[in-house]
């Protein structure tokens, strides 16, 4: 299975080396040199990590082949796409793989289904799940332990504890 942990940013220095959005929990795992990544769009990779290392707060890579301001520029906005195993957990048992969650079904504490998780949205202040009503409509739910206080992987199921108002339909109100 494939999981992007990360899209390069603009060029830094004059060396080869880019800025890099992190999109995984475990960066040291997925962005270590020696990993050799796959992008989108694929014709710029495969991409083998050289080197890492944290500029004001902010991680940056040189990939092998790559060499100055030019080659980095060239692949700037590009996905990095890792390979993992589907069976791979993270190691914190509170953290989630976005294939793992996608697909559950999602249900309110009283026991009420509210559709499914279409995908994962990952914003700067927290991730969304997307869900599915079965009606087709959308309900955007904070990926946050008080609203969603569990999710049961053995079961396919996230409980959500929803605030006033997060689950009413549009125009109900």
């Amino acid at each position: 299975m494939q999981l992007v942990v990360a899209r390069i940013g603009r060029a830094h220095g004059i060396k080869g080396e880019v800025t890099v959005e992190v999109r995984t929990d475990e960066p040291e795992l997925r962005l270590g040199p020696g990993a050799v990544l796959h992008t989108d769009p694929a014709e710029r990779g495969p991409l083998t990590i050289e080197t890492g290392r944290v500029h004001s707060g902010r991680l940056l890579l040189r990939f092998e082949g790559v060499r100055d301001r030019t080659g980095a520029e060239a692949i700037r906005n590009t996905l990095l796409i890792a390979d993992i195993d589907p069976e791979d957990t993270p190691e914190d048992p509170e953290e989630f793989y976005d294939h793992q969650l996608v697909d559950l079904e999602v249900v309110t504490t009283e026991g009420v289904v509210v559709g499914r998780i279409e995908e994962i949205a990952h914003l700067p202040a927290q991730d969304l799940l997307i869900v599915r009503r079965a009606d087709g409509g959308e309900v955007l739910v904070p990926f946050v332990a008080e609203i969603v206080p569990e999710i049961d992987l053995d079961e396919q199921r996230a409980v959500i504890d929803p605030p006033p108002g997060l689950l009413a339909e549009e125009g109900s109100e």
